[in-house]
């Protein structure tokens, strides 16, 4: 186990060191001149300005709940200073997308444009930006602005900002008025503070799924301090789960899988889990009471927590990241007797979904992923449902 692996990630905080030497390098890189600027044609020019213009973009909407999607032309807003334009080339397919679309959370305002895991290219970038230039790649997560001023957001919070988040689709478009639209679509527009920076040389497609799935697992084993050799468990193995036993393994534990599905035993211990299980085989949930020392919960829908509970060390806490309704099935008492934490979590800061980008690039780490056109994200809709995902559904932007 290398070093790197022991390691607790260090975030770019935005009061710390790190963060202040990192937007330093970046206004030198930006100052810096790039090689062959001096012959760029006026036409290269004129094309860049363009970039910066409001615009009319292909994307691909729902109108009802039904999830049925159609081509649909919508709006981006000119870049302002401190915004980048980045040409979307994949975008892939959350769970929340499809409990978005069919309501399932309240009535979505319609047209609906999903997606909040996107990489693409930066084809424009504001006058006052330092962290991209043209042609970096960059993702575009949950969010895409918050206040910046109250303490959860001056905390690396911005999930969390008091003043209200501004989700990537469905939420109130604070700048351009009506509501934001996601990453279904040929473009979009971001202030920098909510641009992640992809490395160069990794999986585009494979990495777009870390800006929601791996951040929302990557972040309780960050703030739970999962360490080396400790056991870790991971119930459901969907779009979530699977980046669950990656990033896990990755951190050196010891990762054991509760599945409902036979097929994905195999693709568990493919991914590097130790161990891997039916929810129904009543034998291994006997031989791993109170084994575990963290456990992260991947699944979209409520079922009785107990027996899982029953999996946790003395003192030891299971994380929900996938059911948002009423948690079913939780008892005071055993729960009281092993001073057991039933928590939640969901997605992380910017910060946060920084350090998850970097610490999967730097292990080699990526989605699974079947990648689809999209004239087949209504098609894809009902597979996930019917958990034939194996394990993200990723569009192809750049075959639109």
């Amino acid at each position: 186990m290398c070093q790197s692996c022991n390691d607790k990630i260090e975030l770019l905080t935005r009061e710390g060191e790190d963060r202040r030497a990192f937007l330093r390098a970046g206004a030198a890189l930006a100052a810096a001149p790039l090689a062959g600027a001096a012959l760029a044609s006026p036409a290269a020019a004129q094309e860049s300005t363009a970039n910066l213009a409001a615009s009319e973009v292909q994307a691909w909407a729902t109108n009802d709940t039904s999830g049925t999607f159609a081509p649909q032309m919508i709006k981006r807003r000119a870049a302002g200073p401190k915004d980048v334009v980045i040409e979307i080339m994949y975008a892939s397919i959350c769970h929340s997308d499809i409990h978005t679309a069919h309501g399932d959370w309240g009535m979505p305002t319609f047209p609906l444009v999903p997606g909040h895991e996107m990489v693409g290219r930066v084809v424009g970038v504001g006058s006052e930006v330092i962290k991209f230039r043209e042609g970096d790649y960059a993702g575009v997560g949950c969010m895409v602005d918050s206040c910046g001023e109250c303490a959860n957001c001056l905390a690396d919070r911005e999930q969390n900002c008091l003043n209200g988040t501004t989700f990537t689709y469905n939420s109130e478009d604070k700048v351009s008025g009506g509501v934001t639209y996601g990453g279904y679509s040929k473009k979009v527009v971001v202030t920098e503070d909510f641009a992640l920076r992809i490395p160069p040389g990794v999986d585009l497609a494979g990495f777009a799924p870390l800006l929601c799935a791996g951040i929302t697992t990557f972040s309780p084993i960050n703030h739970w301090d999962l360490k080396p050799g400790e056991r870790f468990g991971v119930i459901g193995m969907g779009g979530l789960g699977h980046m669950a036993v990656k990033l896990a393994v990755a951190k050196g534990a010891e990762v054991v899988v509760f599945t409902t599905t036979e097929e994905k035993i195999a693709d568990a211990k493919a991914f590097g889990a130790k161990e891997a299980y039916l929810w129904t085989d009543e034998e291994a949930m006997k031989k791993n009471m109170g084994s575990f020392d963290l456990m992260v919960s991947t699944v979209p829908v409520a079922y009785p927590m107990q027996p899982f509970l029953n999996l946790l060390k003395l003192d030891k806490t299971l994380v929900n990241v996938g059911a948002l309704f009423p948690i079913e099935g939780a008892q005071g008492m055993p729960m009281g007797f092993g001073r057991q934490s039933l928590a939640g979590s969901m997605i992380g800061g910017i910060a946060e979904t920084q350090a998850v980008i970097d610490f999967a690039a730097h292990h080699g780490i990526a989605a699974s992923y079947e990648l689809i056109t999209p004239d087949q994200i209504t098609e894809a809709f009902v597979k996930v449902v019917n958990k034939e995902a194996r394990y993200r559904y990723v569009i192809d932007m750049t075959k639109a």
